[in-house]
Parts: C-alpha cells; structure tokens; sequence
C-alpha cells in the first residue's frame, strides 16, 4: 500500500517546517531581483521544488531520467539555465511524459528567469534545506505551509484562494467525510479543503490501513474531485494534492460552465467559491441552471451548482459573503430553491477579518439536500460569531478554540440533527422556523446581538492594508451595482414578456 507523504496526525506545522518555509519564502528575495513578481514566486518555486521532492520520496521514475533533480543541480552557468527552460518544455509535452500529474503540472510552463547566477542560487538553497527533517514531518505540512506564508503575504493577491486553516478543520470536524464517500470542491484553489478531508480520513483509518485495498485506492485516486480555474494556481493544487498521497484527478476548468456539469454527484461538498463578478459581465454556460442562469455573480451560480450537484443526502458546507444572505429578486430565488431542495440547517456568521482581504463579512452554510424536491427546510439555526469578537488579522490569528462554542452548539450529527438549545436574543444560537424567515422575504442575514466592538479596519495602519481594505470596498460596490443592474434587466424582460 503507497502511504501518505503526510502523517495524519500532523495538523499545525512544528518549528521545523516553519523553519524551512521560512528559508523557502527568503528565497523570493533571489527571484524579486530577477523581475519576478509574488505572484509568480509560489509557482516558479514550484517547478523546483517538484524535482527535488520527488527525489527525496523515491518518486522521481515519474519523470523522465534526463530531466531528473540531479541532472539539473549538476549544471552551471548558461547551461543550467537553458536545459532548465527545455525541462519545463519537456516535461509539459506528452511526446516526453505520459504521467498525468506531471504533463498537468508543466503544461505551458515556462521561467522568468533570466540570471544563471539566481538559478543556480535558488537551486543550491534548495538542495542544502535540511530534507530528513522534511521528509520525517511530511512534504506536505511543508509545501502547505508555503502556500499558507504566500496568502499571508498581501502583495501576492494569494489570499482569495486560501481559506484558513482552522475554519476548514472547524467545518470538516462537524461535516465528518467518511471512507467511500466522493468530496468534491468545485472551486478548488490550492487544494486546502481537498487535504483536509483526506487527512481527517486517514485519522479515522489509520492511514488507511483499516480498509481493504480497493477501498483505499478509492481512497487515493477517485474520492476526492475539484476544479480550478485559473492554471497557475491549478499547478499549485496539483503539487499540494500529490504531497499529500492524493492522486484523484483535479480538473484546470471552470464549475460554471459543462465542466462543472461533467464533475458529477457528490456526497459531500465543502467549497468558498470566489467572490464577485464573472470577468467581462459573463454568464455561466450551465444548461441545467435555472435561477442563475442569466447572472454574472459568481457566489450565486456557485450555490445553485452546489446544490444540484449533491446526491440525495449528500451534505454541504460553503462559505459565503453576506450578499448572498440578503440580495433581492434572484438572490431570494435561489434561496427559497435552496431551501426547498436542501435542509438549510444552520449558518454560521463568521468573524471579519479572518480572511487576508479586509471588509469582507462571511458566513459557512450548512445544508443536506433532501430525498423529495420540496419542502426540505423546516428550521434555520443561526450561530453569531462575529457580533462583540475580538479582532482578528495579523496580530490575532484564527485558532481552533475560536470554534469550540460553535462546535458544540452544533452538535454531533453532520446532518445538524443533533438536539440544539435555542439561546434566545442573549445568545449567540438562536432557532428560525421556515415561516418567520418567509415573513423576512426569505432574507437570511439575521443578526440581533448589538455589537459593540470596533471594526477590524479601525487598527489597520500599513498603508498595504489600508488599501487592500479600499480595493474590496470597491469590488463589493461594483459587484452590487452590478447585481442591481442586472435586477433592472430581469424586471423590465418580465414587463415586456407581460405585455
């Protein structure tokens, strides 16, 4: 049985591999000064660091013996660099490779570049990190830790796509995946909820040593499906996946269009879709959408496919901004199909500041699509953790016993059937029946605490910051003037469709 590259048991990165990102990350001072930008840093590192590591797992009989770590690490000068540039060539061609996690990784790859002397120093540095120790805590708490050092850094834009870590084992300890059950994430980003299932698995099985052996090479080759689409970042998902023991095939392609139809049936989906507007106005492409189908608004279209694409049963748990809670027209048209089709059982309003962009409010909603196609949602339970929190952002960082009170409030049953307490208007857990939230116009932004606190913007001082704050601000603006426009149009077709 191939194990894992990752002990299950290793949830927060030691001193060691903080160490060895850290070194990883000073690297980028090498790169920067060859015009690379922190955008492409993770990813040119990347290449690298895949050649090298599968050197040090015995796995380098996935490339091709000329293009192997040792082969590159020898060369100097001019001729590293260029046999560099027609490895990542090579290696994305399927006339050189037939693996198909390394074509996926190098297809169009190519470097930025253009000093020997960075190459060969990158190459050095990488060599001499202290790999025992690497490999004995896992390569990937290692390359994990990297992609989580990128989303923090804010002129990388990497923190979109990167749900903290503690929300994702928050979500995964109450949705409880189990063995044999497909996970899908059709927004995938670097792969964080993909990893997360799969080591909470591997818990629950002793590295999967507990299952037969069909059971576990469904385990590491068919249970988990996702896409992404933007290929950088697909890149970066596919390295994190395979560092991790995962080789279920992670599609580069977008979940609003045919693609996401060709994803299939899901027992479980745990997702944060991207915010905002398709690029250019688009629409999804989805012919089996019927309530999103003429919008632009990504997080919306991104509900319906989650919902359609549960099996009878399957459980969810996504995260949301507020707008999708509150938006009129069809935003309350989606809800009440969600509604109908799933048992929307409980919303957690999550603190703000816990994601690297400032000003974004969100929300995790958890929901069982139901066996019948109406009536499934006979009562909302809504858990308030961001009312009177403490601030959260570089100096307060998320942790696991931020979600304690939530965790047991919610209960045991990843259906949210467990017996709850309806805390009342003094509490942070309180229940709404079907019909009181029909009596809001199917508005599922409900707060009712008093909140006292400062906002999280209020301390922020780096001018980065300040204007990472101001940048959302502006994208959520235009994403709502956006979504009213699109209101306008749906409501003048209907006039006309009338007269």
């Amino acid at each position: 049985m191939t194990t894992s590259l990752i002990s299950p048991s290793l949830i927060s990165p030691s001193s060691v591999t903080r160490d060895i990102v850290a070194k990883l990350w000073n690297l980028c001072n090498i790169l920067r000064d060859d015009g690379i930008t922190y955008n492409e840093y993770v990813t040119e590192l990347t290449y690298l660091l895949f050649l090298k590591m599968l050197t040090e797992t015995g796995r380098d009989n996935r490339l091709p013996t000329e293009y192997r770590w040792s082969e590159l690490h020898q060369r100097e000068g001019l001729e590293q660099l260029e046999f560099y540039k027609r490895l990542l060539l090579d290696l994305g061609s399927q006339k050189q490779v037939i693996d198909p996690i390394v074509l996926s990784i190098f297809t169009d790859a190519q470097t930025r570049l253009r000093k020997p002397t960075n190459l060969k120093a990158l190459t050095d540095a990488i060599d001499r990190l202290d790999w025992f120790s690497a490999r004995e805590e896992g390569l990937g708490n290692l390359y994990e830790g990297l992609l989580e050092k990128n989303a923090a850094e804010k002129k990388s834009g990497a923190g979109q796509y990167f749900t903290p870590r503690p929300l994702i084992d928050c979500i995964l300890r109450l949705v409880k995946p189990q063995a044999g059950e497909i996970i899908q994430d059709p927004a995938v980003g670097t792969g964080g909820f993909l990893v997360a299932a799969d080591q909470y698995i591997k818990r629950q099985t002793d590295d999967l040593y507990t299952l037969t052996q069909e059971q576990a090479r469904f385990q590491r080759n068919d249970a988990y499906q996702g896409l992404e689409l933007v290929p950088d970042t697909h890149r970066l998902c596919l390295m994190n996946l395979m560092l991790h023991g995962i080789e279920s095939g992670v599609g580069c392609g977008d979940s609003l269009s045919p693609d996401g139809e060709m994803l299939g049936k899901a027992d479980v989906i745990l997702t944060n879709p991207p915010f905002g507007t398709k690029k250019g106005g688009g629409r999804p492409t989805r012919s089996d959408f019927s309530v999103t189908a003429e919008t632009s608004n990504k997080q919306l279209a991104f509900v319906e496919h989650i919902y359609r694409a549960l099996k009878p049963g399957g459980r969810a748990a996504v995260v949301l901004p507020d707008n999708v809670l509150f938006e009129d027209n069809m935003g309350r048209k989606l809800r009440q199909q969600l509604m109908e089709l799933c048992n929307l059982h409980t919303i957690l309003r999550l603190p703000t500041g816990i994601f690297y962009a400032q000003g974004v409010k969100t929300n995790v909603l958890f929901f069982t699509r139901g066996k019948t196609d109406r009536g499934n949602t006979k009562n909302v339970w809504v858990y308030d953790l961001r009312a009177n929190m403490n601030s959260f952002g570089k100096n307060r960082l998320l942790n696991v016993a931020d979600f304690a009170p939530f965790e047991a409030a919610f209960g045991d049953d990843p259906l949210g059937l467990s017996p709850r307490i309806n805390l009342g208007e003094e509490g942070r857990f309180r229940c709404f029946t079907r019909e009181q939230i029909a009596d809001r116009n199917d508005n599922l932004d409900i707060a009712w605490l008093r909140d006292t606190s400062n906002d999280p913007e209020d301390e922020l001082t780096e001018p980065e910051e300040i204007a990472a704050a101001i940048a959302t601000h502006l994208r959520n603006a235009l994403a709502g003037i956006e979504a009213y426009s699109e209101e306008l149009e749906e409501e003048e077709s209907q006039e006309e469709a009338a007269a």
